[in-house]
């Protein structure tokens, strides 16, 4: 039989027992006799089950083998999201702040889910709240299908957003999906050749650059012809 558990805590709280600071004692030797002794008790902590016949019992602590592990294969920058997986708020900035002492964080706010609409003020409070807590830049979600988060379930910008995101948080600290052309052409216009961009297609690749260069007719004539005037709206938006 093998029984998997996993025990969240605040970051502070992992590097006390890591360095034996905890003062009621040896936290890891308390949680393996608590495990042996759990596991020949199993009728008493879980309903309907047997005693087990058991030869022995093996217990594995494992405090950071993830961690470990992007170390041993040289991984310099990790992605933080909770678009998928619910991550509680709190639970979340701990978790920037902890990998933010080794490797380059990425965070992202927003739901791939398109039926999940967000406040624009919780989009501004949450990405100042991740890069204050650790991370190098924030991704405003948008999925491959530009279809969430940034853009509505139409496919089209939310530009209300994106203003609202823009007012609050400098445009170097962000990362916009924006997996579609259309997409790609609004921001370089409206916010210039220098705007970070993510989700593009790897085929796509050199001609973002020839947009962000101005060498097509999508950007021709804001970045080579009337610099810093930015673009309208794309139809649609807010």
């Amino acid at each position: 039989a093998v029984a998997r558990g996993e025990v969240h805590m605040q970051s502070r709280t992992l590097e006390l027992i890591r360095a034996g600071g905890v003062k009621k004692g040896d936290v890891l030797t308390v949680a393996q006799i608590a495990g042996i002794s759990a596991s020949k008790r199993t009728p008493d902590l879980i309903p309907l089950c047997h005693p087990l016949l058991l030869s022995g019992v093996e217990l594995d602590l494992k405090l950071d083998d993830f961690k470990r592990w992007l170390q041993h294969f040289r991984f310099s920058h990790v992605e933080i999201s909770d678009g998928t997986l619910d991550i509680p708020r709190e639970r979340k900035l701990e978790l920037i702040a902890e990998f933010a002492k080794d490797f380059v964080v990425l965070s992202e706010v927003g739901s791939k889910d398109s039926e999940v609409n967000i406040a624009p003020y919780l989009w501004v409070r949450w990405i100042k709240e991740e890069l204050q807590a650790g991370a190098w830049k924030v991704i405003a979600e948008g999925r491959e299908s530009a279809t969430a988060g940034i853009y509505r379930p139409t496919g089209e910008l939310r530009t209300g957003l994106v203003d609202e995101i823009e007012h609050s948080i400098s445009f170097h600290d962000l990362i916009w999906e924006a997996p579609t052309k259309v997409s790609q052409a609004w921001f370089v216009k409206h916010f210039g050749s220098e705007v970070n961009l993510g989700n593009i297609p790897p085929e796509e690749v050199i001609a973002l650059e020839t947009l962000r260069l101005g060498l097509r007719g999508d950007t021709l004539r804001e970045i080579l012809l009337t610099e810093g005037e930015k673009s309208p709206a794309p139809a649609g938006g807010d």
